[in-house]
């Protein structure tokens, strides 16, 4: 796998962007969803995340700036850098994948540190916002006329949030399970091989969080996120 600055020379891999059309305060943008996982089409839309850093004089104004931002470009969301480690911090996991992207777009100096900080944001907390985030989507479905997609992605988030316990890091291609979860996208696996699936999956997370296996620390290191968000804040000064 390509390291966490490169870009895939695959020919489907959207071109890369220029600062001018993705933000010049950009620390950090990289293609998400489908793209990233490996389970796109020819019609798949091209999901963007990124980091930006507001500057540093308008934290000191009784208007704070935003702490995430749409666009300019169509499916992409920004958050302020402060507010993607505080969500990194909590584990969650749509922010967490961001920083495992094999599809990174733009990356400054501070964007690489970000990278390399990424095993700093992890903890045991993890079992939990995983799971929680499967659950939650798979309350939403209805058996009797399931939304597919919604149910292929709740079975990714399982996959990737056991191998994020196993390995200190998500799975976010999905090359090995590839032909099953677009099985189940395009709705040709029955409901109850679907529920069973994921049935078996959440028992897998369940295991090793009363086991308490997995390589993951019990607390993230704040102090080297806060370190690093400092340097950030008199870096825009």
């Amino acid at each position: 796998m390509n390291g966490p600055g490169e870009l895939l020379g695959d020919p489907t891999t959207p071109p890369p962007l220029s600062g001018a059309r993705l933000g010049d305060d950009l620390l950090l943008s990289v293609v998400t969803g489908s793209r990233a996982y490996g389970l796109d089409s020819s019609g798949s839309d091209t999901d963007r995340r990124g980091v930006f850093a507001a500057p540093t004089e308008d934290f000191w104004r009784l208007d704070k700036p935003p702490t995430h931002r749409d666009g300019p470009l169509p499916e992409q969301f920004s958050w302020e850098v402060e507010r993607f480690c505080a969500l990194c911090l909590a584990a969650n996991p749509t922010v967490l994948e961001c920083l495992w992207s094999p599809l990174v777009e733009v990356v400054t100096p501070y964007g690489e540190r970000l990278l390399e900080l990424r095993g700093a944001f992890l903890s045991q907390r993890a079992h939990e916002t995983f799971a929680g985030y499967a659950d939650a989507q798979f309350r939403r479905l209805d058996p009797a006329a399931p939304n597919w997609k919604q149910a292929m992605h709740m079975i990714r988030l399982l996959l990737s949030g056991l191998h994020l316990i196993r390995h200190g890091e998500p799975l976010v291609r999905m090359d090995a399970f590839r032909d099953r979860l677009l099985s189940v996208r395009r709705g040709e696996a029955p409901w109850a091989e679907v529920d069973a699936w994921r049935a078996a999956l959440n028992a897998e997370l369940t295991a090793e969080l009363d086991a308490g296996r997995g390589v993951l620390p019990a607390v993230p290191d704040r102090e080297r996120v806060e370190e690093f968000l400092m340097d950030v804040r008199r870096g825009h000064l």
